[in-house]
């Protein structure tokens, strides 16, 4: 985070001690947004630290004890039509190596993923117009009637409710779509003219009303974020109530406007993991492939921290490195899911087991 919004003045957040927010928090009670400022400002307290990362341990070990969900993640296109400035697959960078996947190569995916032992798949891909509604309903029919017992997630960008309940029809089960900033100078500063905000959670709505187990998250440290910024993201998924947050440390990509920003922090990341755990105790919760990016040991701080979920990586080998979102992705070695292994016993020795089943949120 930048050290202007260390400095930030404890006369804006004066109302409540981070201390006592910490114990709201744990409480279960509403917090406000000055309640969420003063537990941010009190990042690097390692008391402040410490309570909350047992609490969320404990609130996932609760709700799912020692489980830890494996996703396959499909990566099928990285075409898209928008030009969000902090990502590489942006569709004004002439640079990247573009890729869809045939539904014969996405299926080939799924079949692999499901010998693996993957009951869950996750369908990604920047926001591409060639994969209509029907293109995508067909997908979605096809992996559904081969493998029935399976759960499957669609992170596609912002799509009409319409599309949205063709997809919920064709029998999609979850949506991923991280609302990144939901603070509105903030987002404006990360999107182009012509995205909206409003837009971003209209559709998160949509998707919770059409009967979707919804994500939605944000990036951690990216440009121009402050406390108020997460403050203002943490209020937003207390609203929303998402079965799925998706939260990693903002890393730049050469090829846009944002190349030469400093990362994202990974104490900090790890800091808001407990506290979105903590807030939505029964919610998924993914150890992010960036934080594997920063971090060699990232996936199983994320672990400790409160999160319960592992996506590896079942794209051909040929295109992983072509959906470069940010430098340095990490998607062989322990990130691919051929590795699954090699992932069980890192999952193993953090003190979790590694599942393969659906892995639906719960509640208690």
């Amino acid at each position: 985070m930048n050290t202007n919004n260390q400095k930030m003045s404890s006369r804006r957040f004066a109302k409540t001690s981070a201390g006592n927010a910490a114990e709201k928090l744990i409480s279960r009670q509403v917090m406000e947004k000055d309640d969420f400022v003063a537990l941010l400002g009190d990042f690097g307290n390692q008391e402040t630290g410490k309570r909350l990362k047992e609490e969320a341990l404990r609130l996932r070990t609760q709700y799912y004890g020692r489980q830890v969900f494996a996703r396959g993640l499909i990566e099928f296109t990285n075409y898209c039509k928008n030009n969000c400035h902090y990502c590489g697959i942006r569709g004004a960078n002439r640079n990247a190596a573009r890729y869809r996947l045939s539904q014969k190569e996405i299926l080939e995916c799924c079949r692999e993923g499901y010998r693996l032992g993957f009951r869950t798949f996750v369908l990604q891909g920047g926001e591409d117009p060639f994969y209509t509604d029907e293109k995508m309903a067909a997908i979605v029919r096809e992996i559904k009637r081969r493998y029935p017992d399976c759960a499957l997630t669609l992170s596609l960008g912002e799509r009409t409710r319409e599309s949205y309940r063709l997809l919920r029809e064709a029998g999609a089960d979850r949506y991923l779509l991280r609302h990144e900033t939901a603070d509105e100078a903030h987002y404006r500063l990360l999107h182009p003219a012509g995205m909206s905000l409003e837009n971003r959670r209209r559709c998160l709505y949509n998707l919770k009303s059409l009967g979707y187990q919804v994500g939605a998250g944000m990036m951690v440290g990216s440009p121009g974020q402050t406390l108020w910024c997460l403050a203002e993201d943490l209020l937003f998924l207390q609203r929303l109530q998402p079965q799925m947050v998706g939260l990693g440390p903002f890393i730049p990509h050469h090829d846009t406007c944002f190349a030469t920003e400093a990362p994202g922090s990974v104490e900090l990341t790890l800091y808001l993991l407990s506290i979105v755990r903590i807030l939505l105790p029964g919610v998924l919760l993914p150890a992010t492939t960036a934080l594997g990016t920063l971090d060699p040991c990232g996936r199983e701080k994320g672990l400790l921290a409160g999160a319960n979920v592992v996506m590896p990586n079942l794209s051909p080998l040929k295109n992983r490195k072509q959906y470069e979102l940010y430098d340095d992705k990490a998607c062989t070695g322990e990130e691919a899911a051929e590795c699954l292994g090699c992932l069980k016993q890192r999952v193993e020795d953090a003190g979790f087991t590694l599942v393969s089943g659906r892995g639906d949120a719960r509640q208690l």
